[in-house]
């Protein structure tokens, strides 16, 4: 078996097409552009790429994007103290903090912080509480384009054996609740699953696999079930490039479908970002 490629560009530029139409009609009727603003607390290399993206995404789009970016060395009350600011201006769409943050700064209360209304990558625990019970809102960017991803490969999820490795706040955790919400029966896998030596078995059995631990070649091809769907998260700079958390040329030999990294996941997440900001603007 030579597994088929899902890859995020093929729902994305129809998605991003549309979403500009929209903005060029909400310019001409409320006379500006949404605006989005990314929130960086010092030299932060892992966000790189996904910064890169959102910048000329909301570029191609007629979205204004500003990134403000705070010496590494202020405080968690300087960080909050940016935070409000941007809440109370009306100029402002959408918020996105940059993660990871430093040391000392804990980006739970940063993200509690956040006009809810303004929150960009769904990530405030009012907007985290609307996944739980599967109300409309903003909700977290990367959980929505696996979901996308996982919906455009044909796969019925009712009742299909899901297994998602890593439980995240960003990606494990919200996407479960989505899963469920679809009446998969979903298992997530941890750092206890790890220390038990069962995440084979999980993977084995997975008819939907969806990894997000941010660690290269975490899950060996070879544990892959035949014919499974994979969506593959993780993003591992490697010897110069960039791979992801499954070992993708042999779990390809066995999957039916597969994220490839880059170009899976990625080109999504930075679309439904937007698709948040717009949402917002609208509202």
């Amino acid at each position: 078996m030579s597994a088929t490629l899902l890859q995020g560009k093929n729902i994305a530029t129809p998605l991003k097409e549309s979403l500009k139409k929209e903005i060029e009609a909400l310019k001409a009727k409320k006379g500006r552009a949404p605006r989005l603003v990314a929130l960086q607390v010092g030299e932060n290399p892992a966000s790189a790429v996904y910064l890169k993206s959102q910048i000329k995404t909301a570029e191609a789009l007629g979205i204004e994007y500003e990134l403000k970016t705070l010496d590494g060395s202020t405080s968690q009350d300087g960080v909050l103290a940016e935070i409000d600011k941007l809440n109370k201006d009306e100029a402002v769409t959408g918020i996105i903090i940059q993660l990871p943050l430093p040391q000392g700064v804990d980006h739970r209360v940063i993200m509690s912080a956040l006009d809810p209304a303004k929150d960009a990558e769904g990530m405030h625990p009012a907007n985290l509480g609307r996944v739980l019970l599967g109300e409309p809102g903003p909700a977290p960017c990367t959980p929505v384009a696996c979901m996308e991803l996982i919906k455009s490969s044909g796969i019925k999820l009712r009742g299909v054996e899901a297994v998602i490795v890593g439980h995240s706040e960003i990606v494990g955790k919200p996407l479960s609740m989505m899963l469920l919400k679809e009446f998969a029966t979903v298992s997530v896998c941890h750092i206890g699953t790890g220390e038990r030596g069962l995440v084979p078995d999980y993977v084995k059995r997975a008819e939907l696999l969806i990894v997000a631990v941010g660690k290269a070649g975490l899950i060996k091809g070879e544990w892959v079930k035949e014919g499974a769907i994979v969506v593959d998260v993780g993003i591992n700079r490697v010897e110069g490039k960039l791979v992801g958390d499954v070992e993708f040329e042999e779990a390809s030999k066995r999957a039916a479908q597969i994220t490839p990294v880059p170009g899976g996941v990625g080109p999504l997440t930075v679309t439904m970002l937007m698709r948040n900001v717009v949402e917002a603007f609208k509202r």
